[in-house]
């Protein structure tokens, strides 16, 4: 279905209502349509995109890819007073591009427990610029004087002759525009493969940042959506309004009829995606800004392809938009950020020293805050905050002071201070609650901790050796309903959800030795306590693990691995009804272990086959399960693959 966004305000003057601060709109999909009406040579190019995006993604995807940093400039157009939006405020809104794009966003524990396994830190990173096109030292701000009153998608805001101002290259730089758009429009971007002169990203100017932002869309999340149409995500839905025959490219989000508005209270379902339902609090969903918290694998995958070999942004990697000019000028953005001697009132923030820096300043803040609290003029590269609140976690940001300029604030980091409750049990390991923030345990070696907040959540992070390859997580004394899951680097490899206080466990034999592994532990529907601790103990050995936790007999470990051929494996009918047909393609004889698992993370489904080279092709009985939405595993040793499942007897 062709929505045409453009049309929503009249329609809101049809029934007396009004668009503003109500319900998200975005015009990006009608930019594209328009631009490839207007060239049909566009098309080629974007074929081309999605071809390269195919291969990248069918060659495995991210795998030890660097970190992406993106120098951002932002060109404030404003008319009013009220249009000059300040400085503070942009930073702001870098921070939660930095946070979102990330998984660092303090309310990613929001995540509903059955997409927290495709929940993806997207590593990109976004910075001020701090060099202009010309090699000059810049603050990444323009700002601009205009006699035009409100803007549109027509791109003026992009042209300076036409009210607006021209874009740096934008093989250097992200450009983000801030205006009044009028239309009732939140926002549009520009897709890759569209006219340079063009390229970027327009907000208006009521939804950017958050200090002073206009409810419920004040936390960010519109250059957060519209940034990852940019880097070529589109709607989560597809664009196809409700006849569930759209796509959003993605293999990891759910058929999703239409668009979500608001915070759905219940769970939306569509497109039989039950019984989990709409991802709608992706990103590239329409959902309030605070009911928004997660980019999937998918999405990341796509994203990282634009940066990987003959990748339509590629040529931002090598931009030196985030350094500044040579020969003094510029100043450096601190990096480094870390906390320290955290209690339940205080904490040391520390980061390191910037060349050229003569203080530094601060700012800090609860994560559900939206103001900052500054602290200027900081001499140290060190800084102790006091009185904080127990159990509650808090942002912070720092800027270098060099002589004659100021740089950029760095990117928010976070730590969440030790709960009270006079209880006896402290936790050392806080601020952990992303896997960047992993604190590193000794195998072999119980810890304890504390789920302390509705919010909280614990990662750790630890390695494997050659000789001792297969690991057993234990997680117990749980004093309420809490679970575990493991991580491979950015891949979710196993869950265990069990009721209640029941201790969870989880055995991942044969482990590869090339990747770091994170445990993650966290509380059911928000499960916490702030006085009593549960215990974590990862334990590693060279024999492989039975099912009851012991070494005892002689187990075959395979090391034979599947070849999936890029599409893993197939399967057929999905839907599927009572039973669903497998086939596996393998180079060498081996034993395959086949999952099926439900909503929560359970395995509903699980049998053992032992398959010969070549094409199998087996059944398994679907009887037994309710309809909705499952997971199937496909999966030798280290080798796993997973595709999505819809029941529909």
């Amino acid at each position: 279905m062709f929505r045409n966004l453009l049309l929503l305000p009249v329609l809101l003057l049809l029934v007396g209502g009004s668009l503003r601060a109500q319900q998200r709109t975005c015009a990006s999909h009608d930019v594209l349509l328009q631009q490839l009406k207007e060239n049909p040579e566009m098309q080629q190019i974007r074929d081309a995109i999605e071809q390269q995006t195919t291969q990248f993604i069918q060659s495995g995807g991210v795998k030890d890819r660097v970190v992406v940093t993106i120098p951002v400039v932002v060109h404030v157009v404003w008319n009013t007073a009220a249009e000059n939006i300040s400085d503070s405020r942009i930073l702001d809104q870098i921070a939660v591009l930095n946070a979102d794009f990330r998984r660092l966003n303090a309310d990613a524990p929001n995540t509903p427990s059955y997409f927290q396994g495709v929940a993806a830190d997207c590593e990109i990173n976004f910075c001020m610029a701090q060099r202009d096109p010309s090699g000059n030292a810049t603050t990444g701000i323009v700002r601009r004087q205009t006699t035009v009153t409100s803007f549109s998608t027509n791109n003026n805001v992009k042209y300076t002759n036409n009210g607006g101002s021209n874009a740096w290259p934008r093989d250097q730089y992200l450009n983000l525009w801030v205006c009044d758009l009028g239309s009732s429009l939140l926002g549009y971007a520009q897709f890759p493969g569209g006219p340079a002169a063009t390229d970027g990203v327009v907000c208006d100017y009521a939804y950017f940042g958050t200090t002073g932002a206009t409810a419920p869309f004040n936390l960010g999340r519109t250059a957060t959506h519209e940034v990852g149409h940019w880097l070529n995500c589109y709607h989560i839905w597809g664009d196809d309004g409700t006849s569930c025959t759209g796509t959003d490219q993605v293999a990891d989000t759910p058929n999703q009829a239409d668009e979500n508005y608001g915070c759905p209270t219940t769970t939306p379902t569509s497109c039989s995606n039950g019984p989990n339902g709409d991802m709608y609090m992706n990103y590239m969903d329409y959902t309030d800004d605070a009911c928004m918290n997660m980019f999937s694998t998918g999405q990341k995958n796509r994203m990282q392809s634009l940066f990987g070999t003959g990748g339509s942004r590629a040529a931002l990697l090598s931009s030196l938009g985030c350094e500044p000019p040579s020969g003094g000028g510029g100043c450096g953005t601190p990096s480094g950020l870390a906390a320290a001697n955290i209690t339940q009132t205080g904490a040391t923030l520390s980061w390191a020293a910037v060349s050229g820096a003569t203080n530094y300043n601060l700012q800090w803040k609860l994560s559900s805050a939206s103001t900052w609290t500054t602290v200027s003029a900081i001499s140290a590269t060190s800084y102790s905050l006091s009185g904080l609140t127990a159990g509650s976690t808090y942002n912070y940001q720092v800027q270098a002071n060099c002589s004659g300029t100021t740089g950029s604030y760095s990117a928010a980091a976070s730590f969440t201070t030790q709960s009270g409750g006079g209880g006896g049990c402290s936790d050392p390991y806080e601020a952990n609650n992303s896997r960047n923030a992993a604190k590193s345990i000794t195998p072999g070696t119980a810890i304890n901790a504390l789920i302390g907040t509705t919010t909280d959540n614990d990662y750790f992070k630890f390695n494997v050796t050659s000789s001792n390859r297969n690991i057993k997580v234990d997680l117990t004394n749980l004093p309420l309903d809490y679970d575990l899951q493991l991580y491979k680097g950015n891949s979710a490899v196993a869950i265990s959800q069990n009721n209640g206080t029941t201790p969870e466990q989880i055995i991942y034999n044969n482990a590869g030795t090339n990747a770091t592994y994170y445990p993650r532990v966290y509380g059911y529907n928000g499960a916490n306590s702030t006085t009593q601790c549960y215990n974590l103990l990862v334990s590693l050995s060279g024999s492989a693990w039975r099912t009851d936790g012991s070494t005892d007999g002689d187990i075959t470990t395979l090391e034979i691995p599947i070849d999936f051929e890029n599409a893993g494996f197939g399967m057929w009918p999905n839907p599927a009804g009572n039973q669903l047909t497998v086939e596996v393609p393998l180079e060498a004889d081996s034993d395959v272990q086949v999952t099926i698992f439900d909503a929560a993370g359970k395995a509903a489904v699980q049998q053992h086959k032992t398959l010969v080279k070549g094409d199998n092709q087996f059944s398994l009985d679907l009887r037994g399960l309710a309809n909705g939405l499952y997971v199937v595993q496909v999966r030798n040793g280290e080798v796993s693959k997973v595709r999505k499942l819809v029941i529909s007897h």
